[in-house]
């Protein structure tokens, strides 16, 4: 488990290149007195890490011969790599260093009608949950095992799915349009009864990529059957745990917004109050306020 390596040149590439991209960003919007925090950007590095693990440790090596291994990896680069990416906050980490001229850049493509479909909770949560079905029950499964290209593109594709997932909802980052976290909560509720059903599917349904691993010819370890059943627990049960700490954050953010909105009804009810009792005010010049005075004015 723990001296088993490979080299992924897929998740390698991706890895430098967002590293890089990031340390880069996050150097230039501190040095403009920007930075978003180093406990964020902790984040995005664990979420680096998990990605090296998931992809080039024991992990990726026997995600290629268990099922279950293999269900774990899609569990990582689906969930647990970009929920730890999206708090780091990238796209603030880009806007804050690429100056005014960039920034503004940066929000007119995220004001245009693709960004707004693309980023909307209901799109990136329809993508995250179809995702796993389609890659459980369609031929891109063996796909993905047998085909290099097809299993390093699948690999990051997982991790930029669910990049947008938490992007849209979290709404930590600059976004297209802010959503009420309710609506999130919901779809969340939504979301964990197609992840148990997608659970029941694998754990009772036919046995899948069944002449992939019959040519594996492995001797040891649990038979396809119980491997599969392995897998559906991993996808069902810890998914619900990993999904935890999303949840939690999606309560927090609720909470905020709340605040926020009491903050701007009270300023509200302020400003009515202010507006009242100007208009309650006695307007005109003080004489026409006396009834005498001003039936005497008015006669004159």
């Amino acid at each position: 488990m723990f001296a088993t390596w490979q080299l992924d040149p897929f998740s390698v590439a991706a890895v430098v290149v967002l590293a890089v991209g990031y340390a880069w960003c996050y150097r230039r919007a501190r040095n403009a007195g920007r930075p978003v925090g180093a406990a964020r950007a902790g984040c995005f590095w664990v979420g680096m890490a998990v990605w090296v693990l998931a992809t080039m440790s024991a992990v990726g090596v026997y995600a290629y011969v268990l099922f279950w291994v293999r269900a774990l990896q899609v569990l990582l680069l689906l969930y647990v790599v970009p929920l730890f990416v999206a708090q780091g906050k990238p796209v603030t980490v880009l806007r804050d260093a690429v100056g005014p001229a960039g920034r503004a850049r940066v929000d007119r493509l995220l004001a245009t009608p693709v960004a707004r479909l693309l980023a909307h909770p209901a799109t990136t949560s329809l993508g995250l949950l179809a995702t796993p079905w389609l890659l459980y029950l369609t031929p891109w499964y063996t796909a993905a095992l047998d085909n290099d290209w097809v299993g390093g593109l699948t690999r990051i594709l997982l991790v930029a799915l669910g990049f947008g997932y938490f992007y849209a909802r979290l709404q930590e980052d600059p976004v297209p349009h802010r959503y009420p976290q309710l609506m999130s909560l919901l779809i969340s509720v939504a979301e964990a009864l197609g992840d148990g059903v997608l659970g029941l599917v694998l754990w009772q349904g036919s046995l899948i990529g069944v002449a992939y691993y019959a040519a594996l010819q492995r001797s040891w370890g649990p038979d396809q059957r119980l491997d599969q059943t392995i897998g559906a627990g991993v996808l069902w049960i810890l998914g619900d745990v990993v999904g935890l700490p999303f949840v939690l954050l999606l309560m927090r953010a609720l909470s905020r917004d709340e605040k926020a909105h009491a903050v701007e009804v009270d300023a509200e009810l302020d400003r009515a109050e202010v507006d009242e009792a100007q208009e309650a005010q006695p307007s005109g010049l003080w004489w026409e306020n006396d009834p005498q005075l001003r039936e005497r004015f008015r006669r004159g």
